[in-house]
């Protein structure tokens, strides 16, 4: 029992619903009574991953792309270019948060950044776009849903699989219990990036067009090296500015459980891997397998950067990116990707199960939903409060393999706790290089 979401699917559902699972709530700030009102946009970083954000937002007729801040000289007056006009550009975050008449902010640096900008383009009073991962520690995303709370911000973090139809549909699928009970998840992602990795690359000084002081910003100073800014793809190489690779694919890959199953906040995560095979210019893990214990349920999560074959979705060898997520219920067993889903019955693998009718209301598209909220003062579906329970668990797994011990943690108080709590709790807190504090 196979399905694949055909993007003619995928649109046609897109274009005739109002959003995934908005909160009731109505938020203050400023709101707008009409759709064809435009939103002032900033964004900070227009790298590979902002200036894909930045190219979204100038098709929307009511968004105007007013302010960009990066601190590469060439990828900034690019981006500035690109608006015809519209935009001023600035090389300090703090300076785009003084523009005039800004309303939302899109969050884009390198992900060591993320958790600073993001609260203080709350406390300037601006709605926040956070790509993902949302924070690297665990007080570092308290402090990001904090200060949306406090703001009364409207927030969406960058998991943009979220809004699609196939994500959607295995929502449905795992609540309407044809499944049974599910007491394991397991989730993977391959890359095969073979031993050479992403290359090596001397450290030099930094090309003239760049403040690398500014890049480093609150992560450890170190010699400047081609490789660590290349882009996206290479910040996960350096566990300084990203975090590795676990936390920059796994909230992709979580999220869908944790959203279909309404998983809180796990009470122990335990994380073991290292790097084995890699001998490139990078230092994060090649091989990370992460178990997080939930009441009455299991997830893991298989992240490999040296092979990637992967179980029942690919029969054959070759070098890809391979992801997925299996649910394993009682009835049955559900495995699927972004696009993809397959149910096996347990007691006839052949055997066609009714699928439930479609309950949930589908998504007009992650950038989209997140612009229309701002004028709704209502919390897209993936908004900060929501990707915690993603992001934490995330942290959660990278400070276990740092201590080489599993982390208990209670989900009200959001403490670790056991025999080694004090160390796991001062971890929580980040040391930020001076000046840089997240208040």
């Amino acid at each position: 029992m196979a399905r694949k979401v055909t993007r003619r699917t995928f649109l046609r559902a897109s274009g005739t619903a109002t959003g995934i699972g908005l909160a009731a709530g109505v938020l203050g700030g400023r709101a707008r009574a009409a759709p064809s009102d435009k939103v002032n946009l900033g964004l900070v970083g227009v790298g590979p991953m902002g200036g894909g954000h930045l190219r979204r937002y100038l098709a929307f007729p009511d968004v105007r792309v007013t302010a960009i801040c990066d601190v590469n000289q060439r990828k900034l007056a690019g981006a500035v270019k690109s608006t015809k006009g519209s935009a001023t550009g600035y090389r300090d975050f703090r300076k785009l948060l003084e523009h005039k008449d800004l309303d939302a902010v899109v969050v884009a640096p390198p992900p060591h950044w993320h958790a600073i900008v993001a609260v203080a383009v709350c406390k300037a009073g601006k709605d926040v776009f956070i790509e993902k991962p949302m924070t690297q520690t665990v007080g570092e995303s308290q402090a990001v849903c904090k200060a949306v709370k406090d703001h009364e911000r409207i927030s969406q973090v960058g998991t943009q699989i979220h809004a699609g139809e196939n994500y959607t549909r295995v929502v449905e699928i795992v609540r309407s219990g044809i499944l049974g009970k599910i007491s394991c998840v397991r989730t993977f992602m391959k890359l095969d990036q073979t031993r050479k990795g992403i290359g090596t690359a001397k450290d030099c000084p930094p090309p003239d067009f760049l403040d690398w002081d500014m890049w480093v910003g609150p992560a450890p100073m170190r010699p400047y090296n081609p490789l660590i800014t290349k882009g996206a793809y290479h910040h996960c190489s350096f566990m300084a500015f990203s975090g590795g690779w676990l936390p920059g694919m796994a909230p992709h890959i979580i999220d869908l459980p944790i959203w279909a199953l309404n998983l809180g906040l796990p009470t122990q995560t335990s994380c073991s891997g290292g790097r084995f095979v890699l001998e490139d210019g990078g230092d994060c893990p090649d091989l990370q397998e992460v178990l997080w214990q939930y009441p009455a349920l299991t997830m893991t999560h298989m992240m490999n950067l040296t092979n990637s074959y992967g179980w029942d979705f690919h029969g054959t060898g070759r070098r890809k990116r391979r992801l997925g997520i299996y649910f394993h219920g009682e009835q049955a067993t559900l495995f699927c990707n972004y696009s993809t889903f397959k149910i096996v019955p347990e007691d006839d693998p052949k055997a066609e199960l009714q699928l439930p009718d479609e309950t949930l209301p589908r998504s007009q598209g992650h950038y989209r939903e997140w612009i229309d909220c701002i004028k709704s003062r209502k919390q897209p579906s993936c908004n900060v409060f929501y990707h915690h329970r993603v992001n934490v668990p995330c942290c959660l797994a990278n400070l276990s393999l740092k201590l080489g011990r599993s982390i208990q943690f209670d989900p009200k108080t959001e403490t670790a706790v056991g025999d080694d709590d004090d160390e796991a709790n001062r971890a929580f807190t980040p040391t930020y290089r001076k000046p840089w504090t997240l208040g």
